[in-house]
């Protein structure tokens, strides 16, 4: 039987951050044609839908690509689409994203479909694509950074839930004191292992300041306190993948986000689990660092303009762009 062409155009992906804009354009075999990152505007809401369009548009020209030609578009973002209104709740990063229906303002812009989706579902979404969960079709992305998330996949698909909240892991009960109002805000587990709370709790051993990544440097020249402290993150760390375990079963657990993609990260987890459960999922650490949210935006595009296959035709693995990147 002749194998059906595959259809023509472009799609593109946007990884929306509180201080990080990163948009891509791509054709539909997955190959990245143009990419770029800009400060993410300040004023938030139609400003920032704006400055979404003008990258794009941008982007197309830059890679000589026809505008009517790209056919859809996948945004990811720090907060919770609301499927009913298009407003993005639990969006502290990004203002005024909760009073504007963001999939009908970016449609009217852009001019073709537009998906919406949490930033860590997106990145989930790059992870199964091209990632360090190609090969399981039941993982989690657990993303540590400024902030804490996870992205669902069982049988290959990303799990949303009834208002498209799975995955706040955040709010799991863990960490600081569930019932501390101030805690609420941002949820128990992030208020303990999140990049403020790492550097807060080095800062508490050593009586020194220092970033998140100092932090990690210190403790490969084998700082006492700056080892403590990281042995600390992965013990919390494991006590929720062992918790998400308990509920999801998945194949695989992948790290991410500016903290859990650290390499130093992963043995300290991986040995907490096993302490805490002789039927541990595999620990791993993202195989897209950073870009793993931008490159989910690209693959959710593609499902949406019609390719129905997973694997890029050109095996984009090195997650190299067309102009060299």
């Amino acid at each position: 039987m002749a194998a059906h062409p595959r259809p023509c155009g472009y799609v593109a992906g946007v990884d929306l951050g509180g201080t990080k804009l990163r948009a891509a354009l791509a054709d539909l075999d997955g190959l990245v044609l143009a990419e770029q990152v800009q400060p993410t505007d300040p004023r938030g809401g139609t400003a920032v839908a704006a400055q979404i369009d003008a990258l794009l548009r941008e982007l197309a020209a830059r890679a000589g690509v026809d505008w009517s030609d790209v056919r859809a578009s996948a945004i990811g973002l720090p907060g919770v689409p609301d499927p009913a209104t298009g407003a993005i709740e639990l969006s502290p990063n990004v203002s005024d994203l909760e009073a504007l229906d963001v999939r009908a303002e970016l449609t009217r812009r852009l001019g073709h479909p537009v998906v919406l989706d949490n930033d860590v579902n997106m990145a989930a979404a790059g992870e199964r694509w091209l990632g360090s969960g190609r090969t399981h079709r039941h993982f989690v992305f657990v993303a540590v950074g400024t902030g804490v998330g996870m992205g669902i996949v069982l049988d290959g698909e990303l799990v949303r839930g009834a208002r498209g909240a799975a995955g706040e892991i955040s709010y799991l009960p863990l960490g600081t004191d569930p019932f501390d109002k101030d805690n609420q805000v941002k949820g128990a587990l992030e208020e303990a292992v999140a990049g403020a709370a790492l550097a807060a709790r080095y800062r508490a051993v050593s009586g020194e300041q220092a970033s998140v990544p100092d932090v990690f440097d210190r403790a490969a020249a084998g700082d006492p306190g700056a080892l403590a402290a990281i042995d600390e993150e992965a013990r919390l760390i494991a006590l929720a993948v062992v918790a998400v375990t308990a509920v999801l079963d998945p194949e695989a657990v992948v790290l991410g986000g500016g903290i859990g993609s650290r390499a130093e990260l992963v043995e300290p987890v991986r040995r907490w689990v096993a302490a805490l459960s002789a039927d541990a999922p595999l620990i791993k650490t993202s195989r897209l660092g950073d870009r793993a949210g931008l490159l989910g935006a690209v693959a959710v595009a593609r499902r949406e303009a019609g390719v129905r296959d997973d694997a890029p035709a050109h095996r984009n693995t090195s997650f190299q762009t067309a102009e060299g990147r």
